[in-house]
């Protein structure tokens, strides 16, 4: 069961809740009134494992954040946005199956799409991928990778990526993994399934050359 409680507005002055429940977590949210003004909301929602901290929130947050200001108020938070898509790729159900919790699935869905376009992710991962390694005593930039790859079976969806493996004896998409001795993701491609292994991987390797200089072995 969903347990979501609506306080009174911020602007009222009274946040007494209408009702508490033990693993929630309050939330902000924009509303528009009936006015066309903009006011916060506050929310009581349940909190998931995969829900972000403070900690992680406040070291990731830059990269969330636009630096315009100009438009209309965002409805939904980022930081609520995040937990969405994190709780979708961490259980790997359905967009459309998203608990009420979250913000709708298609808001959730437009910003993961976006952010997957502009470089958000990438650009993320590479940050922290630097930021884990300098606390290892290693340095940012690795000289050394380990590479794989892995086919899989996939739907009809986007047909035009996807072909037969003649070796693994499957229809569908392959991909090649790029990481460093850590285990940290340094590049990956997603590809047909039909992609013969030395293609794939010389397609992965020129994307990492081109970002990480000082890799030289494999």
């Amino acid at each position: 069961m969903s347990h979501l409680a609506l306080l009174k507005l911020r602007d009222t002055g009274d946040l007494e809740p209408a009702g508490y429940f033990p693993d929630s977590l309050s939330r902000n949210c924009l509303i528009n009134r009936s006015d066309g003004r903009w006011r916060t909301t506050l929310f009581l929602m349940r909190r998931y494992p995969t829900d972000l901290t403070d900690a992680e929130w406040e070291c990731i947050a830059p990269y969330f954040r636009s630096p315009n200001k100009r438009g209309r108020p965002k409805i939904y938070s980022l930081r609520h946005v995040l937990d969405a898509v994190f709780y979708v790729l961490r259980s790997g159900c359905a967009w459309r199956m998203l608990p009420r919790d979250f913000p709708p699935w298609r808001v959730v869905y437009y910003w993961f799409r976006k952010w997957r376009i502009n470089g958000t992710w990438e650009g993320l991962n590479a940050a922290l991928r630097e930021r884990l390694r300098l606390r290892l005593g290693r340095h940012v930039q690795p000289s050394a990778g380990i590479a794989d790859s892995q086919s899989a079976k996939t739907s009809g969806a986007g047909a035009e990526q996807r072909g037969y493996d003649g070796g693994k004896k499957l229809y569908g998409r392959k991909r090649h993994l790029l990481v460093d001795t850590e285990g940290l993701v340094l590049k990956a491609k997603v590809h047909s399934a039909k992609v013969p292994e030395q293609d794939g991987l010389r397609l992965l390797l020129e994307a990492a050359h081109s970002e990480i200089a000082r890799l030289k072995h494999l």
